[in-house]
């Protein structure tokens, strides 16, 4: 019986000894202590007022809830910048009604992110991120279908370049 437990122990010891570096929110192990997020411009065609600012402050904050790194408003180990290049409404399927030309639309968002690791040079890129966020065509994209349109799209957006910058999946 007591080398029951003996082996019980060792099995346990060794099953978790190769977790030490696992984090739980999918952020891979980063040789950085600071990030910045610089304000990313509204340049698209269509302006938005104030989904410049939303945008940045939602890309600072699924850094700083998925990771320790401190946020610096200059000198960043971790450098995020660029531009929202597009913002669009769209119709999506069609109605024989001329009264109400669609029976859906989209709400397209198109974010030019620059990211670069001042540790790790291998790690920058520069790419565009989009998503989308489909409404009915009788609801016009203003009010609370703009803002929660706004909010899903920047949550996927956001989720996306934490993924492609820090969880490397």
């Amino acid at each position: 019986m007591k080398h029951l437990k003996y082996l019980f122990i060792v099995l346990v010891a060794t099953t978790f000894s190769g977790c030490g570096a696992y984090n739980f929110t999918g952020a891979a192990p980063v040789d950085a202590k600071t990030f910045q997020v610089n304000f990313f411009q509204n340049n698209a065609d269509l302006i938005e007022p104030g989904i410049d600012r939303d945008f940045t402050l939602a890309l600072q904050d699924i850094i700083m809830n998925q990771t320790n790194l401190n946020l610096v408003s200059t000198g960043g180990e971790l450098v995020y910048e660029g531009e929202i290049v597009d913002f669009r409404t769209t119709p999506m399927t069609a109605t024989a009604d001329p009264e109400r030309p669609a029976a859906q639309n989209r709400l397209t968002i198109r974010v030019n992110v620059r990211f670069t690791n001042k540790k790790k040079e291998s790690d920058d890129f520069e790419k565009p991120f989009e998503f989308y966020y489909d409404f009915p065509g009788s609801a016009l994209p203003t009010g609370s279908v703009l803002n929660e349109a706004v909010k899903t799209i920047f949550e996927r957006i956001t989720q996306d370049i934490f993924n492609e910058s820090l969880a490397k999946w």
